[in-house]
């Protein structure tokens, strides 16, 4: 339970930073563009993802300490597929301009990213 606040104790002001970072860079866009997804959705995503990969990691480490590192492969690649699914309806809109709006998604990935990897490579070396 103590890892799982510790996560958490980062894991909340870094959504929420970067949250209120994106929102107002898309706020500025928004008279140029209109985006696909609401900034909220994507971070929900991204916050309820990272917190299910951990604490499934968390209960790897737990059980099974020498596959956590292959347990964050396998939920890495669950979670870029499910990225794919969230951004479906994107692909498939036709007459739209995407860069950004696949940007607007990718950026914060990618970032949430590194923050899973951090807390694994914790994870794993303090068995």
């Amino acid at each position: 339970m103590i890892k799982i606040l510790s996560f958490l104790k980062y894991l909340i002001p870094f959504t929420l930073l970067l949250f209120a970072a994106q929102y107002y860079g898309t706020a500025t866009w928004s008279a140029h563009h209109d985006f696909f997804n609401a900034t909220w959705s994507i971070y929900l995503f991204l916050f309820v993802s990272t917190f299910l990969i951990y604490l499934l990691l968390l209960f790897v480490n737990l059980n099974f300490p020498d596959f956590t590192g292959f347990a964050f492969l396998g939920t890495t690649f669950v979670k870029m597929m499910a990225a794919v699914v969230f951004l479906i309806p994107l692909i498939q809109s036709e007459g739209r301009e995407t860069n950004l709006d696949i940007a607007a998604f990718f950026i914060p990935y990618f970032l949430f990213l590194l923050f899973e990897t951090i807390f694994a490579v914790r994870l794993i070396n303090k068995r």
